[in-house]
């Protein structure tokens, strides 16, 4: 299983993270002035939260230059699968009953999921 499938992130790791997730490639200098500018944050501060997301293998620190590991969409996609494991016992279709509880979809968006349906189908079998 992969190290990074249960990635939880604090408030504070979520902020940075957002940040570099928009600017990245970047250096931790420009880190630290974009915290500083964007969060208030101190320099010892940035590089705390900085180092606990290398360590969770979200961003890479070599050299003072900071690089995506794991994508935004990867997270996203991540805190999504956990969610349905830890709330609906993995079961997609009692997820997506449980969210549409009464909701009904326009044309354009039964016609999205179907054709998202479709597309991963396909990647599935073949």
């Amino acid at each position: 299983m992969d190290r990074r499938m249960n990635i939880n992130l604090t408030t504070a790791e979520e902020r940075l993270a957002m940040l570099i997730w928009r600017v990245a490639p970047l250096t931790s200098p420009e880190l630290v002035e974009l915290a500083n500018e964007a969060l208030s944050w101190k320099k010892s501060t940035t590089y705390t939260i900085l180092k606990k997301l290398c360590d969770k293998g979200v961003f890479k620190n070599e050299n003072a230059n900071i690089s995506v590991v794991l994508s935004q969409e990867e997270q996203k996609a991540r805190q999504s699968r956990r969610y349905v494991e830890d709330s609906f016992g993995g079961s997609l279709p009692n997820f997506i009953a449980s969210f549409f509880n009464g909701r009904k979809l326009t044309p354009e968006q039964s016609a999205e999921i179907k054709r998202l349906i479709e597309e991963y189908e396909e990647e599935a079998h073949g």
